[in-house]
């Protein structure tokens, strides 16, 4: 594994974090994560506006967070759900706010973001049910919301990719598209990148397994495709896909397989490959260039998406 100075500088960054006051493992992978995204995110951008709301549904309301980009005061704006990453089981607004703030405004788009629940106090399906709920409850009421219905689109990082994947299964008719970055795509950790990466960088294999029985408990020996996106037979629903690989990820090889599941159903799906990343590097903005690249691929995606004619 021959890695760059910058990602050399940042692994002994992250061996040195100590989450303050942790009362147990999972509090310690919370509070891991919302220490690394502070401290390596970078400056965070300015946004015209971040609103602040929770969608009732029957028996909890969703906590969600609506950003809105700079320079853009127009109603019928394209818009983006985003579904955050933490292994299912960490992760919320302020773990992931710089790259949602860096994307609200190189899309020029209004980014609904879920903050859905997490396990082991939820498991599969609730979260993901969060999300199917999120993106139904921003198209029926685009209006209000000052969004285009028409113009909808969805990212995930990581555990977020997985559950962006179970959404557009499902409902991906409301969507133009969808952007999977280093998705985790699979319950088994046994593939060649996962053996090569059990330790690291930044992903450890007892962790990922841990995760998964948390999230997924009857995954062990009853996967549904819905929580396992590997597994996903049918992707008649699915929309036009961007998944972005980081080369030293032990997810890389899981994620080159669900792109390739959906190019084999004649899916619209471009891999766009990061030399050099590991896993996470988008909350790596204060040392690496290749987030803003990433940025604007994203962006780019997008915009170009938002452009073709409704379904």
């Amino acid at each position: 594994m021959n890695l760059t100075s910058p990602i050399t500088q940042i692994i002994s960054h992250l061996e040195k974090i100590q989450s303050f006051n942790a009362k147990d493992p999972l509090d310690d992978t919370r509070k891991y994560l919302e220490t690394m995204t502070l401290q390596l995110s970078g400056k965070k951008e300015p946004v015209a506006m971040i609103e602040e709301l929770n969608i009732p549904m029957e028996s909890h309301s969703v906590p969600v967070r609506i950003y809105r980009p700079k320079g853009k005061d127009n109603q019928k704006s394209p818009a983006v759900i985003y579904i955050h990453g933490g292994w299912f089981i960490a992760g919320g607004f302020e773990t992931h706010d710089a790259v949602v703030r860096k994307l609200a405004n190189a899309t020029e788009s209004v980014i609904i973001f879920i903050d859905y629940r997490l396990a082991p106090e939820h498991p599969f399906p609730a979260g993901l049910n969060d999300c199917v709920d999120t993106v139904k409850w921003a198209s029926d009421n685009a209006e209000s919301l000052g969004i285009d219905r028409n113009r909808i689109g969805i990212i995930g990082d990581s555990a977020g990719g997985a559950l962006a994947a179970g959404v557009s299964t499902q409902i991906g008719e409301l969507l133009k598209f969808q952007i999977l970055i280093y998705p985790a795509a699979d319950n088994q950790l046994d593939t060649k990148s996962w053996k090569m990466y059990e330790t690291g960088p930044v992903l450890n294999k007892e962790g990922g397994i841990q995760a998964w029985k948390w999230y997924h408990p009857e995954g062990a020996h009853h996967p549904n495709p819905l929580a396992v996106p590997v597994l996903i037979k049918d992707f008649k629903n699915t929309p036009p896909t961007l998944v972005l690989i980081a080369e030293h990820d032990a997810l890389k090889d899981e994620g080159e397989e669900l792109a390739q599941h959906m190019k084999d159903a004649e899916i619209p799906v471009h891999i766009s490959f990061y030399k050099d990343m590991v896993h996470g590097f988008m909350h790596m903005g204060e040392i690496l260039n290749e987030v803003q690249y990433a940025v604007n691929e994203i962006s780019a995606f997008a915009k170009q998406y938002f452009k073709t004619k409704a379904k």
